[in-house]
């Protein structure tokens, strides 16, 4: 049977794309599509939302009433929307996806608590490479050793409010635990300019030599493709917080 999903912020462009692809996989099914109040598109089919002919399934600003026939919300909208959809999926025992950045420390705390009634998969970044990449950067860290300095930079289009970027901090992160030092001591660059979908690059910069781990999204679909893999694989797992390495090691294509 087909995973039913819930997306939420349907009339954006992530949104939207993570519909369309999941319209054309045969492991999932769209059984809900979710705007905030007083958008544009509430009320609109979501095919004809996406330039297709009618589905059946009307864009709606009732969450709970959405999630009742699914199995995983795909949440990518803004922080406070963010915490609000994954405590009401939370309350009805849904699982969740989640590829929002920019949260606080007390926004994370609730999605956190959340997960300890279902199983949610939370990752600053859904794309296959980029996950690589975090490996890629912990071991060039250890094996480098401290001899070379390290500094992480991010390109995003101009709309991108979060900067440095959640994948940078993440990045930051690994390598600062990898090399045991405080993440403030590793400086992330943000560049926000024309329609940039997302650049990353750690540096490692050492006596006569410099090493650059690089990844370039070309579209969003690594993304969406990312998130539709990770709500393939968080049904029926227990509750719990997840990230995109627990699917790429123990998961479904």
């Amino acid at each position: 049977m087909p995973v039913k999903l819930v997306i939420t912020g349907c009339g954006g462009r992530m949104g939207a794309r993570i519909a369309q692809l999941a319209l054309a996989d045969h492991a999932t099914a769209v059984a809900g599509a979710v705007e905030a109040r007083g958008h544009r598109a509430v009320g609109q089919d979501l095919g004809a939302l996406l330039g297709q002919p009618a589905l059946g399934v009307r864009i709606t600003d009732d969450l709970d009433a959405a999630l009742k026939s699914a199995d995983v919300l795909i949440e990518f909208t803004e922080p406070a929307a963010t915490v609000a959809n994954v405590q009401a999926a939370s309350a009805l025992k849904k699982a969740v996806v989640i590829g929002t950045t920019g949260l606080t420390d007390a926004q994370a705390q609730a999605i956190r608590q959340a997960a300890a009634r279902v199983p949610i998969v939370w990752s600053p970044n859904m794309s296959i490479g980029v996950n690589v990449l975090f490996e890629l950067a912990k071991l060039a860290a250890q094996r480098l050793g401290p001899a070379y300095d390290v500094e992480v930079v991010e390109a995003h289009h101009r709309a991108k409010k979060d900067a440095p970027s959640g994948t940078a901090k993440r990045l930051v992160e690994v390598i600062a635990q990898a090399r045991q030092v405080p993440a403030a001591s590793i400086p992330a660059h943000a560049i926000r300019a024309g329609d940039i979908v997302g650049d990353h690059t750690v540096v490692l910069a050492g006596p006569a030599e410099r090493l650059e781990l690089t990844h370039r999204a070309h579209s969003r679909d690594v993304f969406a493709g990312g998130a539709l893999r990770a709500a393939r694989w968080v049904v029926g797992q227990p509750p719990g917080l997840y990230d995109m390495s627990h699917v790429l090691l123990n998961g479904v294509k």
